[in-house]
């Protein structure tokens, strides 16, 4: 029997892929997802460090960064301030790199950025745009030592750096798909908790005047302008007075002597 071929790197990435797609749940953590999403592509490409910069769902931004470098990576983030490739990549939306950050044109481009990442053994870097559905939701930065990234384990030299655009691209492609099913379904759950208690509320009310209207021996709509009056007397909302009706808190006597339609 012909042996199998070391898919570890495919495999690695295949897990990978599934892991960062599965964000629909309740207590998803958008640090601890994309900080998962780093260290797989820094592990993948064997970098020094990997981090994603992003806008949370209150637009403040954050950063999430691989456990390989973890200060390296956050330093190099937030280095990028005046400038850098993650910043260039955010504001463009197209990938980055692989560049040389020793190289005159990364040097002139991001001076500060190249000097700080060079002095600290970093000499490539790449970033890619987190997007989904025309919205870039953040960036995924790679920060690899001279002559990294060059893709996978095993690939082929000649296309090494292809491999590596294309590896970080794949996992951030998937990484922003994961970030807009979670907050569609975050939008779409509260959206349902919101209807929930109007419905809720609604029942409340009517359960109340139609209380009223059998205790009084009259329509349900002088009930409710009873309810609506001492509501805007005592500034208590609808739902409230109705509370107070179905739990027999308010002695509905007194409010038919001063807010009932015999008044």
């Amino acid at each position: 029997m012909k042996a199998m071929p070391d898919r570890t790197p495919e495999l690695g990435l295949a897990r990978a892929l599934v892991e960062t797609v599965v964000t629909v749940a309740d207590d998803f953590d958008a640090d601890r997802h994309l900080g998962r999403v780093s260290q797989v592509c820094s592990e993948l490409l064997d970098t020094l460090a990997a981090g994603v910069m992003y806008t949370d769902a209150q637009d403040t931004v954050r950063i999430a960064t691989s456990r390989r470098g973890e200060r390296l990576a956050r330093e190099l983030l937030e280095a990028q301030h005046l400038g850098g490739p993650c910043i260039d990549c955010f504001g463009s939306g197209r990938p980055v790199g692989p560049v040389r950050l020793a190289a005159r044109d990364a040097v002139a481009r991001w001076p500060e950025f190249a000097a700080r990442a060079t002095a600290q053994g970093v000499g490539v870097a790449l970033a890619v745009a987190l997007r989904a559905r025309g919205r870039v939701f953040g960036v995924l930065g790679v920060f690899a030592a001279e002559g990294r990234p060059g893709g996978a384990p095993g690939a082929p030299q000649d296309h090494g750096q292809d491999s590596a655009l294309g590896l970080a691209q794949a996992l951030a492609d998937v990484a922003a798909a994961g970030l807009h099913n979670q907050r569609a379904y975050t939008e779409y759950r509260d959206l349902s908790q919101q209807l929930q208690a109007a419905l809720s509320s609604r029942i409340r009310i009517e359960q109340a005047k139609g209380i009223l209207a059998e205790r009084w021996q009259t329509g349900t709509d002088a009930a409710f302008g009873a309810m609506r009056r001492y509501a805007r007397r005592e500034r208590l909302a609808m739902d409230t007075v109705a509370g107070m009706v179905l739990r027999g808190t308010l002695d509905d006597a007194m409010l038919q002597d001063e807010y009932g339609p015999s008044r």
